[in-house]
């Protein structure tokens, strides 16, 4: 028997979150030997269809990760545990360790003090103690060997997949013509220089859309406000669901992603498979994830980010010439493929 670390089933839904959610619901399709072992309490995501699970303990967050989940698991034989979310227990094994991004090394001052500390001390030990350290591109790869020092022959690349979403069909297209950008808010992503681009762009009735919530415990904040006093064309709507999310994709004039860092970059392929055409940084694992499906900026150049931004939006062949492009691009992503990857190299360690 093989047990997933769902204490992602606690938390709300971000791309680090929608990774373990879908590729979660896959495995547990695919093999009956897997089963989920979360903290007690609610769910605050959606739960998992055909996957049983298991609830233990009395604590949450990372004190349940470190204290009750090694605790049951040992009770039961320490069966082999999968976790996808960054972290693990450190005093566990056997285990597969998922690694998302370094984003923490290389740009520590993104992050929140307590954030930084604990995760500098924790990733470094629970990957050199994992049987295999699972990460989801070829560039988080790299960052792995070089900057933590993993064996190459010990990590294993497993793409994102992408997500089924259904359009809301009660969610009529309220912005009217609309740039679109969905990410956290967090300096990473980049939004100020968005929002710098946008300004000096002005376009005649076309709104900046933003989707994405803001967590004070992980990430610095970024200095937005200042940005977007008194403009009513920049709209940030908060948290919205997946059918509200699929509507703003569709309907949109461009998708624009100008992030300083990904492990994979899951908005632009979530975007491409509605239909709706990227513009991205052509920096990490964008390019790699993108190919020649996307337009490319330098997220650190504002007048670039308003070049392509102002190309997209006036030139209709090159909108169709991307949304042809981003289609195929995005069918070649597959959570099915992903957990079929993943059950593979359960089997390595089983």
């Amino acid at each position: 028997m093989t047990f997933i670390n769902a204490r992602f089933l606690t938390q709300r839904l971000t791309g680090t979150q929608r990774w373990a959610l879908e590729l979660t619901g896959e495995l547990v399709r695919l093999s009956k030997d897997v089963e989920l072992v979360a903290p007690a309490g609610n769910t605050t995501t959606r739960e998992i269809e055909e996957a049983k699970i298991h609830r233990c303990g009395s604590l949450k967050g990372h004190l349940w990760e470190q204290m009750e989940l090694p605790k049951y698991l040992k009770k039961r034989g320490s069966p082999l545990l999968v976790n996808l979310c960054n972290t693990a227990p450190l005093r566990y094994s056997p285990q597969i360790v998922t690694v998302l991004d370094l984003s923490f090394i290389r740009n520590p001052q993104w992050f929140s003090r307590g954030f930084y500390v604990y995760y500098r001390f924790l990733v470094p030990r629970i990957v050199k103690r994992a049987e295999r350290v699972v990460t989801i591109s070829e560039f988080s790869k790299r960052e792995l060997i070089e900057l933590l020092g993993v064996p190459a022959e010990k990590i294993r690349v497993i793409y994102c997949g992408v997500s089924a979403f259904k359009a809301d069909e009660k969610s009529p297209n309220r912005y009217g013509r609309y740039i679109l950008a969905v990410s956290s808010i967090e300096p990473r992503k980049n939004l100020k220089n968005l929002i710098l681009a946008y300004r000096r762009l002005s376009p005649e009735g076309v709104k900046l859309v933003v989707v994405g919530s803001y967590n004070e415990r992980v990430f610095k904040k970024t200095e937005l406000e200042g940005l977007i006093k008194d403009n009513e064309n920049i709209i940030f709507t908060g948290y919205l669901s997946d059918g509200e999310l699929a509507s703003l994709y569709r309907h949109a004039l461009v998708f624009v992603y100008p992030s300083f860092y990904e492990g994979f970059g899951l908005p632009p392929v979530e975007a491409m498979a509605q239909g709706c055409p990227v513009v991205t940084s052509k920096v990490a694992s964008l390019p790699e994830v993108c190919g020649d499906a996307a337009l490319y900026v330098n997220p650190h150049d504002v007048e670039d980010i308003k070049r392509a931004i102002e190309r997209v939006i006036t030139d209709e062949p090159l909108r169709e010439e991307l949304k042809s492009k981003g289609l195929k691009r995005a069918a070649l992503f597959s959570w099915k493929t992903s957990a079929r990857r993943l059950l593979d190299v359960i089997k390595e360690v089983c």
